[in-house]
This record gives structure tokens, C-alpha cells and sequence, in this order.
């Protein structure tokens, strides 16, 4: 535990200036994974951060890679896990509350939101086969069929 601690001092120290991912926000995490790309880091930057439970205090000194004064992003991982059984069947249907969330979390324009819904629809199956059992691997194959989608790989 104390490690933990010294690692969140020292990290804290020095990413005054960082700015926040736009997807998990700021925090330990964010620190830790910051320039890699893929979703697998972002939710390991977003896990860490719900970890250490550290947003707040990033915010209040503007330190973590939180601008003072600044928002935090909703996380996507944390909106997937808090809703996983919704998301599942707005996507089964091609539409929903929980559905557009996170077209809103993942920064989908509105001009594309009914393709994303359309394609995540189509591609249901895929997403939730059976060999996705938690979030993490519905992430990753939601970001793999966006990948393959000429519209939607931008927001990859």
C-alpha cells in the first residue's frame, strides 16, 4: 500500500502540465498509460483510476494530468460495467438510452449515431459472442467492428 501511495505522490509531481485523455479522464492511470493507443490501455488507464479513486483531488490541485478547474470525461469502461445488461439489448435492437450513452462517451458525432447504432445492431453477435464473458472483451470487439466500418474506424 505504500508503494501505491509513493507511486500517486510521485506521479502527481510531476504531470502538473498533462492534459487529460478525453475518454478516462485524469488520474494515476491516465499517467501510467498515457500515449498508448488501443482500448485495452484506456480501460487499464480507467480502471487504475477508479482504483485509486484519485480524480478528485487531480482536479481540485491540478495535478494527475487534471486541468484545475477542468471536467472529467465520463469513463467508458465504467458506463459498460454499471451497464452491461441495458447496453446489451439497446445494441440488440439497434437503439437506446444506454446505446446512445455510449456513442456520447466514445464521442460519436450525432451525424453518425444511427450508423453506429445500425452497425452495432448488425454486428451483435460479434460483439456479445460467447467468448466475451466481461466488458473488457466487449470493448475490444465493439473498437474491431468499428475498425472495419469506413465511417466509424475514425473514432477508433
Amino acid at each position: 500500500m505504500l508503494k501505491k501511495i509513493a507511486l500517486a505522490a510521485l506521479l502527481a509531481a510531476g504531470s502538473s502540465v498533462a492534459m487529460a485523455d478525453p475518454d478516462v479522464g485524469c488520474g494515476v492511470g491516465s499517467q501510467v498509460w498515457a500515449g498508448q493507443k488501443g482500448i485495452v490501455p484506456k480501460i487499464l488507464a480507467g480502471t487504475t483510476n477508479g482504483i485509486f479513486t484519485n480524480q478528485l483531488l487531480g482536479i481540485t490541485f491540478g495535478t494527475l494530468g487534471c486541468g484545475k478547474g477542468g471536467t472529467v470525461t465520463a469513463q467508458v469502461v465504467t458506463f459498460t460495467n454499471e451497464n452491461s445488461e441495458a447496453l446489451a439489448r439497446d445494441m440488440a435492437v439497434g437503439q437506446g438510452e444506454s446505446l446512445n450513452v455510449l456513442a456520447e462517451l466514445m464521442n460519436i458525432k450525432a451525424t453518425d449515431k444511427a450508423h453506429f447504432f445500425a452497425v452495432t445492431k448488425a454486428n451483435f453477435s460479434d460483439i456479445y459472442s460467447v467468448d466475451n464473458q466481461n466488458s473488457l472483451q466487449v470493448l475490444t470487439s465493439i473498437q474491431q467492428v468499428m475498425a472495419k466500418d469506413a465511417v466509424l474506424k475514425a473514432y477508433v
